[in-house]
């Protein structure tokens, strides 16, 4: 698909169908997530796949945003692994993680199903539940499946800046 297309055309799903997702299509999220740029290539982020039925019931337990979901990608960062620009101490791990996160959504949107970034969860519930998440921030849940028979996007999913609005040129 033509990448311009396939930006326009991904949406945050949030009605899945009951179909499993296959393996294969996983490891190729999973494969696009780990192409993704991180500032001077440090990758200071983890992603752990919820797949089991106890791990699934954990995301519920921790969210309503959940969508009855296949599997779910929790997606974390360690500012302590990731680049800090010297000029102010910015440190980018969250911004390393998100570009992570959109290459994740848009393959998915690629293979066909949906996704939705969920940020509205008890991290530090799941942290209890998942000790090795401990020493993570944890920055998104993404609930991966097929798509349910009508599923659309939200009505403000047009809604857009217009060029002038958006972009400045100095």
């Amino acid at each position: 698909m033509e990448f311009l297309q396939l930006a326009k055309e991904r949406y945050s799903c949030r009605e899945f169908s009951d179909r499993k997702v296959e393996q294969e299509l996983v490891d190729k999220i999973l494969e696009a997530a780990i192409s993704a740029p991180t500032a001077v290539n440090k990758q200071p982020y983890k992603i752990w796949v919820m797949e089991s039925e106890q791990s699934k019931d954990n995301i519920k337990s921790i969210t309503r945003f959940h969508f009855d979901a296949d599997k779910y990608l929790v997606l974390g960062y360690k500012e302590d692994e990731a680049w800090t620009r010297k000029y102010d101490q910015r440190n980018f791990a969250d911004v390393d993680a998100a570009i992570v996160g959109t290459q994740i959504m848009l393959e998915v949107q690629d293979l066909g199903l949906g996704t939705t970034w969920v940020g509205h969860f008890n991290a530090p519930k799941l942290k209890e539940l998942y000790p090795q998440m401990e020493s993570y921030g944890l920055i998104a849940i993404f609930p991966i499946g097929y798509p349910a028979v009508g599923a659309k996007p939200a009505p403000q999913h047009e809604i857009r800046k217009t060029i002038e609005e958006a972009i400045e040129i100095l």
